[in-house]
């Protein structure tokens, strides 16, 4: 009765297939030993994409709180797959851009991420997944008005 319950509730349905893709994911990366996380190669990727971008604004895409962003991009630093610039409007501020060894680590990636995707939406018509995401997009929009995020 009760896993009826959550089986049968949007919320829990989305935090589920989040967690299992997540699960999988980790997996699939530990074992390609492909040497960094798939969170790090989300914020990597986020990073190659919008070269110069902020670690505020990496916060505010990912919805991951400070702490959480600082130590991934520390560990990207480490790596050697990004670097920091200094902005010219602050001492204090920086622009992350991608190492050529960062750039080349995600193509390297890539061919794995598109087989991912592809797994995990076989037998899915592109118009099913058209309207998930659309749908997902409005779920999405309906919280943005009224959670209240630290970021």
């Amino acid at each position: 009765m009760i896993k009826d319950i959550i089986k049968n509730r949007i919320g829990s349905i989305i935090y589920v297939v989040g967690s299992l893709v997540r699960g999988l994911s980790s997996q699939t990366f530990a074992d390609k030993m492909i040497g960094i996380t798939p969170e790090q190669y989300l914020i990597l990727l986020l990073i190659i994409e919008n070269e110069g971008v902020y670690q505020r604004q990496i916060c505010e895409t990912t919805l991951k709180d400070r702490g959480n962003v600082a130590r991934i991009v520390d560990i990207l630093l480490k790596k050697d797959l990004i670097k920091k610039i200094a902005d010219s409007n602050g001492r204090r501020i920086f622009k992350i851009i991608a190492t050529q060894k960062g750039k080349d680590l995600i193509q390297s990636i890539e061919p794995l991420d598109l087989e991912l995707r592809s797994f995990i939406t076989r037998d899915i018509t592109e118009e099913e997944l058209s309207i998930t995401k659309r749908t997902l997009e409005k779920i999405k929009a309906n919280v943005i008005q009224n959670v209240r995020l630290q970021i």
